[in-house]
């Protein structure tokens, strides 16, 4: 029987529009758990009420000067305001938008030297109202704009999103920031791209959220059709049909314009359908290859602009060797419409799966590792081998060589040693989101994939922690990780902590090292003595050496 069949068999779509959470558990704890994160079903529908709140505090922040706006978040608290702005882009006259969802000291060093805090605003958004990044990040920002404006204007500038009742609403209070935009406590992290950690940074930057949310409104509609008839339940089958059959690498092809889309896919398939053994391995494509020269794990998905004939073209011809799933946006404001449509699409592919789409297991694992490694309870696995100041690590199932290898070309071509058929590769990278560092890293992976024919994927740290994390330590082991981490000097006081942001930034790579470890995964530290883009660059000539050896 087929996805589409299962599905309304199952009256699958009925019973999730109910919020009937035994669609996903038979676990009683688990429905109530489940029952709880369904908000979302709606957030289209009910968005306009929110439209007045954003339109003046648009115009307010506006008439005050805003040149900048600063967004503190983490995972799906960031992602979709940083997607809607590579895609659509800031209107003029509003304020530029910049995401933090970073721990990286060089990043952010970088970009408050770009800035006049005379035309700042802060974003500080977290469901939980306890995520250390941004908390972090915001302790130092506030001194920053204390230091430069004054304690009660700094007040002013800085806007909080979270969860009503959070630590982070009473954090609020205590240093008299400006307000709290509450967002719904039944919407997870990933599925609310449609709330206010969206849309209001998005109006904040002058996107035209109404016809954002009037497209996302149709496709919530189009989801309340019969399976076949519905443009999410055949997203999920084309999913589900392909993992049931080992095609488990859901590999985005994308228009250039739409690329970033890529980000936010991935975090919603990785961190909701990655878990007890089981997953979707979401692979973000950087260009356009043969389709023969993909390997049978794979289901290629075409995200493109319906003027891109380059990208129709090259997806007719993928069909005669792959199954091909293409969906086709106007422009970037359709944007709206197609988060709705992979929500609806993920949450139903978790039942077709088997697996709950609305937890991650793991991904409190991570955090709890990176605290233990700050207090000192727990150490990460130690390095083996000193290759002229880069540190190397083995760790889990992938054993140190029998002898000393003399350079890193060797030490990476031990690591891909350790690869089968049907793997992954990622490199995890702790570094800045900045083209001098990812595109070298880009490079490396084009040759990985064309020298192993296996998928491989590049990773922010920490912000795939909150993403891919998931799928990496509770999916199939079938990941083989490469953690690139840098002993950059540059450095923060966290203000109120122990700890600094380099040593926060260090930690979380370490506390993941150590529960992919615990974990049995294949994993390699490379720890590089410098931080500059040019000790990465160097990096990845070696990897490139090593994958055409």
């Amino acid at each position: 029987m087929g996805s589409i069949e299962r599905l309304v068999e199952a009256n699958a779509i009925e019973r999730l529009l109910a919020r009937d959470a035994s669609l996903f558990t038979d676990d009683v704890d688990t429905r109530i758990a489940v029952g709880q994160r369904l908000g979302w079903l709606d957030l289209a529908s009910k968005a306009s009420a929110r439209f007045p709140l954003l339109r003046n505090l648009a115009d307010a922040v506006r008439d005050e000067g805003a040149t900048d706006l600063l967004l503190l978040g983490m995972g799906g608290s960031s992602l979709a305001p940083l997607v809607m702005s590579r895609v659509i882009g800031t209107a003029p006259g509003y304020p530029r938008l910049h995401v933090l969802d970073t721990t990286s000291p060089i990043a952010l060093s970088k970009l408050l030297q770009t800035l006049d805090p005379a035309g700042v605003f802060v974003i500080i958004a977290s469901k939980s109202g306890t995520t250390v990044e941004p908390l972090s990040l915001y302790a130092i920002v506030r001194a920053w704009l204390d230091d430069a404006l004054g304690r009660p204007a700094a007040g002013r500038r800085c806007i909080v999103i979270t969860d009503p009742g959070s630590p982070l609403e009473k954090l609020r209070q205590k240093e008299v920031m400006r307000l709290t935009l509450s967002a719904p406590p039944t919407v997870g992290g990933r599925y609310s791209a449609l709330s206010l950690f969206g849309l209001a940074p998005a109006a904040l930057t002058g996107i035209d959220v109404e016809a954002l949310v009037a497209r996302a409104a149709v496709m919530e509609s189009a989801c309340k059709n019969r399976p076949d008839e519905n443009p999410a339940a055949r997203l999920a089958a084309g999913i589900a049909d392909g993992n049931a059959q080992g095609r488990d690498k859901l590999t985005l092809l994308t228009s250039p314009a739409l690329r970033p889309f890529g980000l936010w896919v991935e975090q919603l398939i990785a961190e909701s359908l990655g878990k007890e053994g089981r997953g979707v391995v979401p692979v973000i494509e950087t260009a356009l290859r043969d389709p023969v020269s993909y390997g049978p794990d794979r289901v290629l998905t075409v995200v493109r602009l319906a003027a891109d004939g380059s990208l129709a073209d090259w997806a007719e011809r993928a069909r005669a060797s792959h199954d091909v799933i293409e969906l086709v946006l106007e422009d970037g404001l359709d944007l709206g419409a197609e988060f709705v449509r992979w929500e609806f699409a993920t949450a139903l592919a978790g039942f077709l799966i088997g697996v709950n789409p609305f937890d991650e297991p793991n991904v409190a694992e991570a955090k709890a590792a990176t605290n233990d490694i700050l207090s000192g309870q727990a150490s990460a696995p130690r390095a083996c081998c000193d290759l002229d100041g880069t540190w190397v690590t083995f760790a889990g199932a992938l054993a140190p060589p029998e002898a000393a290898l003399p350079s890193r070309p060797d030490v990476v071509r031990h690591w891909l040693a350790a690869s089968r058929p049907g793997d992954y590769l990622a490199i995890l990278a702790y570094v800045p989101d900045d083209p001098a560092y990812l595109e070298p890293l880009e490079r490396a992976a084009s040759a990985l994939g064309d020298a192993t024919g296996l998928p491989v994927c590049v990773e922010i740290g920490p912000r795939y922690l909150h993403s891919t994390g998931q799928l990496h330590k509770g999916g199939p082991n079938s990941g083989v990780f490469l953690i690139v981490t840098t002993r950059d000097r540059t450095d923060f006081i966290v203000p109120g902590q122990r700890f600094t942001l380099a040593a926060l930034h260090r930690a979380q790579a370490e506390g993941d090292l150590a529960t992919l470890a615990r974990h049995g995964r294949r994993v390699m530290r490379l720890d590089l003595p410098s931080g500059a883009s040019d000790a990465l660059a160097s990096l990845a000539d070696d990897i490139i050496a090593a994958a055409r050896a």
